[in-house]
């Protein structure tokens, strides 16, 4: 049964007339994935000029490695125009990459040694330096391979009508901001309770290529020759094996209160390591990493769920999160769909539409160490075993079934389902759910098991990664752009251009002054 913060919260949100606010929600997404060569190596050709520059384009940049596209959608208040436009991005990148795709999956292959890997470069002014120190320091502290993992985040905000209502039926104090950010933590919390949902739902890593763990040690067992895999795994990315950063495990950042999470993302970035100090900041004028503290920047604390604020005048994350409050979230838990010719299947968001909302909703105690111990064994569970018969997970320190758990869940968002289909009309919400529901039971039909079953198909996992990119390719070159779409992009491409020469031809002033007014 679904504990609500207070009790009147969702009546006023289930009348056909307040619930028209939620079609306020805003929403955004960002996919990475990796260009490859013809013969799935890791591509070694510069990022192309035909995609624009990517310290100054808008929709397209790369993030650690030069061969790791980002795409960017816009903000919208439109449930269909982020994955609208992240199609059309695909569309024209793809006409630009020559000989080279997109690979379609989250864990790399034939990406080579670290020296291998380049690191983005983007260029001479002292913001580009900074980008390309800090990747550097990444690779440094964690190994370039790490960095060169794909997913994609799920950026979501409420909007402002929303809060007054709330705040009006739940009588919150404070400034309407202070209640917002309170609350958005409120629904991270839940969302480290509960958020296990959707790397069981949507996690597509069950498998890596041999190659990827560079001659490591592992308990991964062989699916094929050159192919490991834990049976039954749903995403290695977010395991140990993959995006997650053990380094940081002392570091203790709490989703408790917004000062808490500032505070100790505060406290992190300039707090000396001594294995950092030990690898060193400088030699001469080459800058290893931005710092030798236990993080660089605030971004290079991994979660699977974040809040996020831009800063109005250029503010650190943090810093701008403590001035100006929590203004949307970005979640972090999704593989790429290597079924899905853009990465994101359509159903993603409106899970995590539903998901959301009953976080928001639910009641949201302080999380102690001892929780979030079991947070941990949780999400760990589900990301190396999730599909196991009769896998259990820790509820107040009991074991319990998994499926009651999820049917649970299930249960207890229904009404967030039916609220949003009351929103926008129709019952796509609720048939979703439904739809995603039957996989608790039938975890053969999960995207993770897909991919095994693909991979024994093709008898690799490369091979069936390989014939999907191929496939993704193809299909994204048989959808033209329409010409306005077409001279809209090429316009960007234009745009970035003149403005990265632009920000290059102004006085840059010395790196190490630059950097010390970033975390003055």
């Amino acid at each position: 049964m679904l504990t609500f913060t207070c009790c009147d919260e969702i009546r006023p949100f289930l009348s056909p007339d307040n619930a028209q606010v939620l079609r306020g929600i805003t929403r955004g997404y960002e996919r990475e994935c990796l260009r490859v060569d013809a013969s799935g190596h890791l591509a070694q050709t510069p990022h192309p000029l035909t995609l624009g520059a990517k310290l100054t384009h808008p929709w397209i940049t790369t993030d650690y490695a030069e061969a790791l596209l980002e795409f960017i959608t816009p903000a919208s208040q439109d449930p269909a125009f982020p994955l609208d436009f992240l199609r059309d991005i695909h569309r024209f990148t793809a006409r630009q990459l020559r000989d080279e795709t997109m690979w379609a999956g989250s864990m790399p292959c034939v990406v080579g040694d670290d020296k291998n890997i380049a690191i983005a470069d983007y260029g001479s002014s002292n913001s580009a330096r900074m980008k390309a120190v800090y990747r550097e320091g990444l690779g440094l502290r964690y190994g370039r391979h790490m960095q060169t993992i794909a997913g994609s985040h799920y950026n979501w905000s409420l909007p402002d009508e929303f809060w007054v209502i709330l705040k009006g039926c739940c009588s919150g104090t404070g400034s309407m901001q202070e209640f917002i950010s309170e609350r958005y933590f409120g629904l991270i919390r839940n969302f480290l309770r509960f958020g296990w949902l959707l790397p069981y739902l949507f996690g597509a890593s069950p498998a890596i290529c041999q190659s990827f763990l560079q001659g490591r040690n592992s308990d991964l067992q062989d699916l094929v020759p050159g192919t490991l895999f834990r049976p039954y795994a749903t995403s290695l990315r977010m395991s140990d094996l993959g995006y997650q950063n053990r380094a940081q495990d002392q570091l203790h950042v709490s989703f408790n209160s917004l000062a808490e999470y500032t505070q100790a993302l505060e406290t992190a970035i300039r707090t000396p390591d001594p294995f950092y100090e030990e690898l060193g900041v400088r030699e001469g004028e080459h800058w290893k990493q931005l710092n030798a503290n236990l993080l660089q920047i605030e971004n290079e604390f991994y979660a699977g769920i974040r809040p996020k604020r831009i800063g109005k005048a250029g503010e650190r994350p943090a810093l701008a999160l403590k001035k100006y409050g929590v203004e949307y979230l970005e979640v972090r838990l999704f593989d790429l769909n290597p079924f899905v010719d853009i990465g994101i299947a359509p159903e993603q968001g409106s899970f995590a539409d539903i998901l959301l909302l009953l976080c928001l909703f639910r009641q949201s105690p302080p999380i102690t160490a001892r929780e979030q111990g079991e947070n941990d064994v949780n999400q760990a569970r589900i990301v190396n075993q999730g599909r196991r018969p009769n896998l259990s997970l820790l509820v107040h320190n009991r074991e319990q079934a998994f499926p009651p758990i999820a049917h649970a869940l299930f249960d207890d968002m229904q009404p967030f389902a039916q609220m949003l289909d009351v929103a926008y009309g129709g019952n796509r919400y609720t048939s979703t759910l439904a739809g995603l529901r039957t996989r608790i039971d039938h975890p053969e039909s999960t995207p993770s098991a897909q991919v095994l079953a693909a991979a024994r198909e093709h008898q690799s996992y490369f091979k069936f990664a390989m014939t999907q990119s191929r496939k993704h390719h193809e299909s994204l070159l048989a959808q033209p752009l329409d010409a306005a779409t077409l001279a809209r992009f090429e316009a960007s491409v234009h745009a970035s251009l003149a403005e990265k020469q632009r920000l290059e031809s102004l006085p840059q002033g010395r790196f190490a002054d630059y950097v010390a007014t970033y975390y003055a």
